[in-house]
């Protein structure tokens, strides 16, 4: 009987042991492409905001349009993709994390 406590005492540490590193690793997850869709989002009004008077700002904020009707039909890869072709317009770098 006491073998079998011990046994299941070491089980029961082994798991938690190796649980520990699988919860830290969820939170360095890269993050979702909706939650990209949203930063890129902001990023983007920001630097239509500082860059107003750019040369390529109206074409910027149509891409802003495009790529927001992308990211909310479901097609985030396009909408981010857009997003970022409307940074480099007005000479921003868009956000990796």
């Amino acid at each position: 009987m006491r073998n079998i406590l011990t046994i299941s005492t070491l089980i029961l540490t082994g798991a938690l042991y190796f649980a520990g590193p699988i919860e830290t690793s969820m939170a360095d997850e890269t993050p979702t492409r909706t939650v990209l869709c949203g930063k890129l989002q902001q990023q983007t009004q920001q630097a239509i905001t500082e860059h107003a008077e750019a040369k390529r700002a109206a074409k910027a904020r149509a891409l802003q349009r495009k790529a927001t009707r992308f990211c909310a039909s479901n097609k985030q890869a396009q909408g981010i993709r857009t997003f970022a072709q409307a940074l480099k317009l007005l000479g921003v770098q868009p956000i990796d994390d």
